[in-house]
């Protein structure tokens, strides 16, 4: 099979379940393929290719890094209105591999290009030429080794011929454990709504363990859909919703020069036409856009590096949204915080201290502090009777929720993070071994 067994069995937290995969199956137009290029000196699927037969709308957000990989300068530098393939390989980020790296881009379109143009002759009525521009890529893996190009380029022959026009959970299955690093559990899901009258999926999959803190997106996440939707609405439709989602998460505080969401319509689903992004027609499917996003960026926090704790950070009654997300990663983001968690340690003055250094302005007397129910801190003072016991049973728990209410307004932000394990120093310093 070529699957990413050995990630996929490996997985130690307590807070998932391994069957716990939703059943993707078709998506009209769209294709995909995996194979693997001995990227990791094994057998493992390491390439995944995403085929749009008649091309599809689609928008980006990417990693607000100001180093950023090649691949994602390719995606930038290309204006076409179309996609036909998103090409996405693991193990190398082809990252700081400068203007090696960038050709490296433009040879692997060339070829899937040509190769992709001669498949439409083969097998539609009206073939249409595909373009390099009409090729997109994701990469992720080690920063600043050699791209394997000539591994990848020799493989796409093998891509397109194992191009399978029907899916099923499986080769979904497939696709997601292809993209992961150092994830140790496939990322999917999915939803259906309508848009007027018609019926409409929305599918996605996404990979992301370590490196992660958002500043736009924080881990490659794919989007498809058979709605019939324009570029431009579905670019504001992603930035809206990219906010609470993956822009919400953070495993490590860690920003990689790789990250990228995308969201592909193949326009199969026939909706009525959508002209506005405020158009009433879209309730639904913002919705399900959002829950596919959330659902996708938590499965990357309950998978982080070394987690065996889901953190949900509420704060609550904050003068601005900014402020709100500002004092929430501040504690998630918080290594004092994450291993007190980590060690069971119902330490509320680390959550004191990270309010604190948040550079927002609090109002002592108004502060109020919950591990879950327990309530700890009200208005600037301990609870009276706050019992630590009852705390230190909670932190046993493998999902955590942790709320601050400021009490300086109205506005409320909602973070995901987990917890710091010695797991975490394992997997990093042996990163590269």
């Amino acid at each position: 099979m070529g699957i990413n067994i050995p990630n996929f069995l490996s997985s130690k937290s307590k807070n998932r379940k391994m069957i716990d995969f939703q059943d993707l199956d078709h998506l009209d137009g769209l294709s995909i393929s995996t194979v693997s290029a001995n990227l990791y000196k094994t057998s493992r699927d390491d390439v995944v290719m995403f085929y749009f037969r008649d091309g599809a709308n689609y928008a980006s957000v990417y990693t607000q890094s100001k180093i950023l990989s090649e691949n994602i300068k390719w995606n930038l530098n290309q204006k076409a209105k179309k996609i036909f393939s998103l090409l996405v390989n693991t193990r190398n980020a082809n990252s700081f591999t400068g203007e090696k790296g960038y050709k490296s881009m433009q040879s692997i379109a060339e070829a899937i290009s040509l190769q992709l143009s001669h498949k439409q002759k083969e097998d539609e009525k009206n073939p249409k030429i595909i373009k390099p521009k009409n090729i997109m890529f994701g990469c992720t893996g080690t920063i600043g080794e050699t791209f394997p190009v000539e591994q990848i380029t020799l493989k796409i022959p093998d891509l397109i011929k194992n191009i399978k026009y029907t899916q099923n959970k499986l080769i979904w299955m497939k696709a997601a454990l292809g993209i992961m690093t150092t994830d140790t559990q496939p990322k999917m899901a999915m939803e259906e709504c309508t848009i007027g009258k018609s019926l409409v999926k929305i599918y996605g999959i996404a990979k992301g363990s370590g490196m992660i803190h958002p500043n736009m997106a924080t881990t490659l996440g794919y989007i498809f859909t058979d709605a019939d939707l324009p570029n431009d609405i579905l670019k504001k439709l992603l930035k809206k919703n990219i906010e609470n989602t993956f822009n919400a998460i953070s495993c490590d505080g860690d920003m990689s020069t790789n990250d990228m969401v995308s969201i592909f319509s193949t326009g199969k689903a026939n909706n009525a036409k959508i002209n506005s992004v405020s158009d009433k027609k879209l309730k639904y499917f913002e919705l399900s856009l959002n829950k596919v996003l959330l659902n996708l960026a938590k499965r990357v926090v309950g998978d982080g590096e070394g987690a065996s704790k889901f953190i949900t950070i509420k704060v609550l009654d904050s003068n601005s949204d900014f402020d709100a997300k500002k004092i929430a990663f501040s504690i998630a983001n918080s290594p004092l915080v994450k291993t007190a968690i980590a060690g069971e340690d119902p330490n509320w003055g680390r959550i004191i201290m990270a309010v604190g250094k948040s550079g927002t302005q609090i109002k002592i007397n108004n502060l109020s502090i919950k591990f879950g129910n327990i309530q700890i801190i009200q208005k600037g003072k301990i609870n009276s009777s706050y019992n630590e016991t009852e705390a230190a049973d909670y932190m046993k728990n493998s999902n955590i929720e942790i709320s601050v209410s400021v009490g300086s307004g109205n506005k409320n932000f909602t973070a995901y993070t987990m917890d710091l394990t010695k797991k975490y120093i394992e997997i990093n310093a042996d990163y590269r071994s």
